[in-house]
């Protein structure tokens, strides 16, 4: 299916917890279900990732770098991946990731196909007084004068001038129009600080629970419009999110604007995050204005 890939008036956030892939023992299952993941992510244009520890008093640094570290691989494109990505053993079977064809992963690589105001993520490859060379994944880097970055600093460019010399300019990522790709943080506050982030106009928590979304559709709708940040929390694989923030005595309902179920009389015992996190993208994506 086509799509214009028009980058959303919202920033949508997705929260998911470290303990993610914690129950599969194999790191190759446990990159392809980080992988559909990202490929969510990126077919619901996704502005931000949350990874947040779920378990009190146990260090999860391990699971949410691995995570983090293939949901960024898949995020960057083809071209720069082995100048950001060193061989590491986390990263093994990320050949088997689906891409994501997202705008900002271009599949042509020729200088003369490159547009005037056309934007490219870059990294830096050489700096001196003039300015830097950036690497689009064309056959020469492009200058970006009177700038000072440093080298492997990945940045987005912005094509001025082509020909005998090929020109370009830094340029923040919210600039282009179009769906540019999601950033993945982890964080090291509970969930419960996480939800009461005054950045989120918005906080739509998932659960088996909760109210069925067509009931309420109307009220988050009308919240919907009028938010700029909205920020969607999704459960572990064995704990819900009432369970988790069971943990630091807070109740569910006193964190979240709304707790849906987007998936009601499922017919499984449960539904797995990745499976939950379609759904309720899926359902937003259609019901939702950008």
């Amino acid at each position: 299916m086509q799509s214009s890939s028009l980058k959303r008036r919202i920033k949508i956030s997705v929260a998911i917890p470290a303990s993610l892939v914690s129950d599969i023992p194999h790191l190759r299952e446990k990159t392809l279900r980080i992988g559909l993941i990202g490929r969510a992510l990126a077919i619901f244009r996704v502005d931000e990732i949350i990874i947040y520890p779920d378990i009190l008093g146990q260090n999860q640094t391990r699971d949410a770098s691995l995570i983090k570290a293939i949901l960024s691989y898949m995020e960057t494109p083809q071209y720069l991946r082995r100048r950001l990505f060193k061989i590491r053993p986390e990263l093994r079977y990320v050949g088997i990731l689906p891409p994501l064809r997202t705008p900002h992963h271009p599949t042509w690589s020729r200088e003369k196909d490159l547009k005037i105001g056309e934007y490219r993520e870059g990294v830096v490859v050489s700096s001196n007084d003039k300015g830097v060379q950036v690497d689009i994944g064309v056959e020469r880097p492009v200058l970006i004068p009177n700038v000072h970055l440093k080298v492997n600093s990945r940045v987005t460019v912005k094509i001025k001038e082509k020909g005998e010399r090929l020109i370009g300019g830094i340029t923040d990522p919210d600039e282009p129009k179009i769906y540019w790709g999601y950033k993945v943080n982890v964080s090291d506050l509970p969930l419960s600080l996480i939800l009461k982030d005054q950045r989120y106009d918005l906080v739509i928590a998932t659960s088996r629970r909760g109210d069925t979304i067509t009931k309420i559709i109307d009220e988050i709708l009308d919240l919907w419009r009028r938010s700029r940040r909205v920020l969607v929390a999704f459960g572990s694989p064995t704990r819900g999110l009432q369970e988790i923030l069971g943990q630091e005595h807070v109740k569910l309902e006193e964190a979240a604007h709304f707790i849906v179920n987007t998936i009601p009389n499922q017919g499984v015992k449960t539904v797995r995050t990745e499976e939950a996190i379609y759904a309720t993208l899926a359902i937003l994506n259609a019901f939702m204005p950008d």
